[in-house]
């Protein structure tokens, strides 16, 4: 594994902008595409792809488990508002919805070690497709070789989609960055012959567990719902009728069964897990040591996760985010230990460039239980959070593509 520069850089940031939806490349005042790809050797990429799909396999029984124990939403600290509608979801057929998670990879000096899954709503999707294909060719080089996660995306979708359905597209519509997400997705439907609506959580409502648009001139039935607005958001919007995305008929990527895994608690089940013949060898061999918030057996070694943080967010690591940051974050964990866990630390172990060390988190994805792609991101700092950028991730020497 190495990072390598891509070259003529400010040329290939014109073309990611107009060519592979990254409208705006930038965070603040940062920009967000590295000047690097990262390259995988035929053997990484396989190795990663194996254990993707093992955790995944462990992570769906989990969850289809979980779904019928409802009391162990206690020690996932599931909001009370979510709570209220999970025993809906009894209705739930994994042949009928789509499902679609990313694994967090992070080599380390103890090998590759995982930090959580995206399970509830992961992005990365052009980048992941789009932004391989653009390194590539700018290296000018036919060694190199990409997984094209919207294309495998795409295909499973229509598996499971009536012939030219209508799929609505629902994110924060106030964000550019959901929305060219979820553009990305929906124009490659759109070439497939399918209907691409592009709206609000609350442009859905539900009539005998089936979803309707009630868009502006797309009114009607809806064939697939795509949900790029977190579980966690949708409890607090002031709409009635959410509680229909649990319970519905309508093919869902993703349904909400998601938010079992989507709780950095998840760990805290796999002993009840694994005593009701649900293995979760895997996560134990590849997730660091997670329990209970517990300042008693707090030390250097481990750091503190929110439960329900996202983008590398409120994760307190000494000496990786500002001091003023970390003791932010420690007094709201005294105040409030059950939002968070305790995690034994790993080392990372960056990858050196012409611009000095960078740390590197790769996202592994699964789409219905197979690998399906690569997302990447880099940063100076070992926390992988706001502030790191997008990243290529292309394969040398592999016949994958």
């Amino acid at each position: 594994m190495k990072l390598i520069a891509i070259p003529e850089f400010k040329e290939y940031l014109i073309d990611a902008m107009f060519d592979c939806y990254k409208w705006d490349p930038k965070y603040s005042d940062f920009q967000t595409l590295a000047k690097y790809a990262l390259v995988l050797s035929e053997e990484e990429a396989k190795l990663i792809a194996n254990l993707t799909e093992d955790l995944d396999k462990e992570t769906r029984a989990a969850e289809e488990f979980l779904n019928t124990h409802q009391e162990l939403t206690k020690v996932l600290k599931i909001p009370r508002k979510i709570r209220k509608y999970l025993a809906s979801m009894d209705n739930y057929d994994n042949t009928k919805h789509i499902r679609l998670m990313r694994y967090d990879f992070h080599p380390t000096t103890d090998g590759w070690q995982v930090s959580e899954v995206n399970s509830d709503v992961p992005g990365g999707f052009a980048e992941a497709s789009l932004l391989p294909k653009l390194a590539i060719k700018y290296l000018k080089s036919d060694k190199y070789k990409s997984i094209d996660f919207g294309e495998i995306l795409s295909k499973r979708m229509q598996d499971k989609i009536k012939e030219s359905g209508t799929i609505m597209f629902v994110h924060c519509t106030s964000f550019s960055d959901d929305r060219q997400v979820m553009q990305f997705i929906g124009d490659k439907m759109s070439y497939l012959g399918y209907k691409s609506l592009y709206g609000a959580a609350d442009h859905v409502v539900f009539k005998d567990k089936k979803a309707i648009s009630i868009l502006d001139n797309n009114e009607g039935d809806i064939d697939c719902i795509f949900r790029f607005t977190p579980l966690e958001w949708l409890k607090d919007m002031k709409f009635n009728t959410w509680k229909g995305y649990f319970d519905t008929v309508t093919p869902s990527c993703n349904h909400p069964i998601a938010i079992y895994a989507q709780t950095k608690r998840f760990p805290l089940v796999f002993d009840i897990l694994e005593k009701n013949n649900i293995s979760m060898s895997t996560w134990k061999k590849l997730l660091p040591e997670t329990k209970e918030a517990n300042f008693a057996q707090m030390d250097n070694s481990y750091i503190f996760k929110p439960a329900w943080g996202r983008v590398g967010e409120k994760i307190a690591i000494e000496g990786a985010c500002s001091k003023e940051e970390y003791e932010s974050i420690i007094k709201d964990v005294k105040r409030h230990p059950q939002n968070y866990v305790l995690q034994k630390k790993f080392i990372s172990v960056p990858l050196d460039s012409e611009d000095g060390d960078f740390h590197i988190c790769l996202g592994s994805y699964t789409v219905d239980g197979r690998h399906a792609g690569f997302y990447a991101r880099i940063s100076k700092k070992a926390r992988i959070d706001s502030d790191a950028k997008d990243c290529p991730v292309i394969i040398e020497g592999g016949s994958i593509c």
